[in-house]
């Protein structure tokens, strides 16, 4: 395929794959429509200001994520405000976020304000992390409540359901990445999916916000030069076809690593919950302590096993260290216990 994009002159944003990628994305995940983007924080970026977030506007996240997430807000000259995550799913807790909005939000016909400083809430941003899917319903409805949209980072969910709907799909728009280290590879990109009608605003933001036309130039607002290359959306389509069969294999390694782990008393293996699937995208374990979790670093980095800490916690970061909070304690007990271990699809079925 990419020797196929190369051959066909167009390796840049403009190409026959890029639309194929949005549309075998789409078909894939059920979802409306699909934008293709050179990243998954470019993919977030558009997504939260299509959805209406303004500069200076509130935005909700979890502290334990990569730092793209909170990065994406800033971006769009938001604020990030951490609310704690479950400590099953690693994902934002729909208890955490409805205490701290009962406590905090002030509800108006144009959406919620945070009452101490008299700030819009422009959206709530949930992470899928590690691939398995965080309590999305439930925070989904808090969200309708309290008339504030949801934009899913489901950058590490490609596959991943919950009760057959694929994670990504519940908010008003999804974000997924394609970076090196996902179940599905683009060298570099990221995809939008949502209803058309939102599809079409962040396709046109991808594009430099070139209105259509024959041979002139105009632009009708500030945008961006965002769209995925042809070359890697090529690489994307061939992924794609290829793309249960690695879930599989991961998920088959998962089972391994769980059957492993039940048998030791210093460690629980990350599981996904009943009624979801997880693509296992990143295989992880909780231990006992900060320390345990240090000596299985050094023991197994040393004999050249990669294994890793989770993200530091955004609060953690001095950036972000400034940002609203609500103590997030389940996360900084996870922060101090998860080892991620070895995750890649087995050889012989690369």
């Amino acid at each position: 395929y990419v020797v196929d994009a190369i051959d066909s002159t167009f390796v840049s944003s403009a190409g026959a794959y890029v639309d194929r990628f949005e549309r075998e994305i789409r078909d894939y995940t059920g979802a409306a429509a699909a934008v293709a983007t050179v990243n998954g924080t470019a993919a977030l970026q558009l997504a939260l200001r299509v959805v209406g977030v303004r500069p200076g506007d509130a935005v909700i996240t979890q502290p334990l994520t990569f730092v793209a997430t909170a990065n994406a807000i800033d971006h769009v000259h938001a604020d990030p405000f951490f609310i704690d995550v479950d400590r099953d799913t690693m994902g934002m807790s729909p208890e955490a976020l409805s205490a701290f909005l009962l406590e905090y939000g002030e509800l108006r016909e144009a959406g919620t304000w945070y009452r101490p400083t008299q700030r819009r809430i422009g959206a709530i941003v949930p992470v899928h992390v590690l691939g398995h899917p965080c309590r999305i319903r439930p925070l989904c409805e808090i969200a309708q409540t309290w008339r504030i949209p949801v934009v899913e980072d489901a950058a590490e969910a490609l596959g991943t359901t919950v009760q057959g709907r694929h994670c990504g799909t519940f908010g008003a728009l999804g974000i997924y990445s394609f970076n090196g280290n996902k179940t599905i590879k683009t060298g570099g990109g990221g995809m939008i999916v949502a209803s058309a009608e939102l599809a079409a605003q962040a396709g046109h933001l991808t594009t430099t916000a070139k209105k259509p036309h024959r041979w002139a130039y105009d632009h009708d607002t500030i945008a961006y030069n965002y769209r995925m290359p042809n070359l890697n959306a090529a690489l994307g389509c061939a992924q794609l076809e290829r793309l249960e069969a690695l879930i599989a294999d991961k998920r088959e390694l998962a089972r391994t690593y769980l059957r492993f782990f039940e048998g030791v008393d210093w460690a629980t293996f990350v599981g996904e919950r009943e009624g979801s699937r997880s693509n296992c995208w990143l295989h992880a374990i909780v231990v006992a302590d900060e320390s345990v979790r240090d000596e299985l670093l050094r023991h197994t980095i040393d004999a050249g096993i990669t294994t890793r800490p989770i993200w530091r916690l955004m609060t953690e970061l001095p950036m972000y260290r400034s940002c609203p909070h609500d103590g997030v304690a389940n996360a900084r007990c996870l922060e101090r216990r998860v080892v991620c271990l070895p995750s890649s699809p087995r050889p012989e079925h690369v």
